[in-house]
Parts: C-alpha cells; structure tokens; sequence
C-alpha cells in the first residue's frame, strides 16, 4: 500500500466504523437496559484500543518493513484521542450531570477516573501539535520529547481501565501485557540500535 492518501482514507473509515454503529445502535435503542454505561464502555475501549495501536506502528513497522505505516500513525492517536474525548463528555453530561465540582471531586476521589483523566489530559498536547506546521515551529527534537508523552497515557489508560474493572482483571491484563511488551520492543530498539549503523569504511590516509 504505496499509496499515502489510500491507507489514510482505509484507516479513516475503519476507525469510523465503531462510532456509526455505536450511533445507529443507539438510534434503534438497542444498547441495553443501560445504554449510557454501554457507551462509555465501548468509546473508552475504543480510546484504549487505538492507542495500543498508535503504539504498535513502529514495532510493526521496524519487524515487518511495512514503512507506509508510518502514514497513519498520526491518525490513529488522533482517533485514540476523539474517542476519549467523547468517552469523556459522555461522563460528564450523563454521569455528572454537567456539574464541574462533582466532576473534579469524582476525579479526585476515585482511582479509575482520576487515570483516566490523566489519559486524556496527557493526549491533549499531542492533539494540539500532530500538525506539520506544529513540527516546524517546534522543531523535530522538541516535537519527538513531547510526544513521548504518549507512553505515560498509555499506562494512565491501561491503569484506568485495571482500577474499572471489579471482578474479571483478565482483559485489562492483557491490555497491560501487551503495552508492556510494546514499550520493552521500543526500549531494546533504542537501546541497541547502534549495533544495526553500517560501520563506516575508514578513509585511506593521503600521501
């Protein structure tokens, strides 16, 4: 897949897949008894799950040679970053009834969401600068450190998720196995990729 532009639009439509169907779902009412819990359980698996694979496109890509990916990298943390956001407002028009001192005491008081709102809030600088102009201004060095804030909302979201969960850790376990091993990848890589440096070929000495 050569071209940019087609797995752009690829990516774009898959992603928009759950949200269409969590919308039409709804417009049926046939989320369940609970539909409001329904949603905020699938928009914030939503998040999660496309933030696991914002992360596993450069190991991916690295393993495979699949460098086209590269090309839709930016666009799986924003859609990571949109579901969250809804997942969010969710909560606080149905949960909290837009009541903003309930909302940060709930945050305070409760484990879950306060990682889950340190998630998001450690997205939203990398929202803000996933432009290219953004790149210029600050500069590839900076724009690299900024946006490795994305492995502490990795862990605040799979942390999020742990404490949510009551009974059945088996899948937040995984969750966390998997980032785990995603972040291990990334550290060998760095750490030993001065071994993969073609050696350079000493020039002979002038007369």
């Amino acid at each position: 897949m050569k071209n940019a532009s087609f797995a752009k639009l690829v990516v774009f439509v898959n992603s928009a897949v759950p949200l269409a169907l969590l919308a039409w779902d709804g417009s049926q009412h046939q989320l369940g008894t609970n539909p409001i819990n329904f949603a905020l359980r699938t928009l914030g698996m939503c998040a999660l799950v496309f933030l696991m694979l914002t992360l596993a496109i450069t190991p991916v890509r690295l393993i495979t040679g699949w460098n086209f990916l590269s090309n839709v990298r930016r666009q799986l943390g924003l859609w990571a970053f949109a579901y969250g956001c809804l997942h969010l407002i969710l909560y606080y028009v149905f949960d909290q009834s837009m009541d903003i001192s309930s909302t940060i005491s709930d945050v305070l008081k409760r484990k879950f969401i306060f990682f889950g709102m340190t998630s998001l809030l450690l997205m939203l600088p990398l929202a803000l600068t996933s432009t290219t102009d953004s790149i210029k201004r600050l500069g590839a060095a900076r724009w690299k450190r900024l946006h490795q804030l994305v492995y502490l909302s990795a862990v605040a979201a799979a942390t999020h998720f742990y404490f949510f969960v009551k009974a059945d850790h088996r899948l937040p376990i995984a969750f966390i196995c998997l980032l785990g091993a995603l972040l291990l990848y990334r550290a060998f890589n760095k750490q030993f990729a001065f071994l993969r440096r073609p050696r350079r070929t000493p020039r002979p000495a002038q007369a």
